[in-house]
């Protein structure tokens, strides 16, 4: 296996792109391995990556349909609904808490919670 060609930051020349920059312009790596790497140096950790791939055999992003809006929806709504008490939070719920606000830090003095804490 050869290895990447590594250019230094801000150095790559042209025909090369991140996938950021391949969206920013309306194409995605379409299957193609990386084809070169881009290093920032750091002090005293390791250098930061950035992965570079051919724009010319990149293809274009395909268009969102009605099923994958409808998809992306729906798993939008799963990630603001509280586990606990299975309401939506209005916000997506943190990882860290895992649950609603009102969930994780209940209020001691509330002997009774109405619905959804409203």
């Amino acid at each position: 296996m050869a290895a990447l060609p590594v250019f230094r930051w801000r150095l790559a020349p042209d025909g090369y792109a991140t996938r950021r920059q391949l969206r920013a312009r309306g194409l995605r790596p379409g299957g193609q391995c990386v084809a070169a790497q881009l290093e920032r140096p750091r002090r005293r950790r390791g250098p930061l990556v950035a992965y570079l791939y051919r724009v010319e055999l990149a293809k274009p992003v395909r268009p969102m349909t009605q099923a994958r809006w409808r998809a992306l929806a729906k798993a939008n709504a799963a990630r603001r609904r509280c586990p606990a008490c299975r309401c939506d939070a209005g916000y997506v719920i943190p990882t860290s808490l895992g649950t609603c606000v009102p969930c994780a830090y209940p209020e001691p003095s509330e002997s009774v919670r109405s619905a959804c804490h409203g």
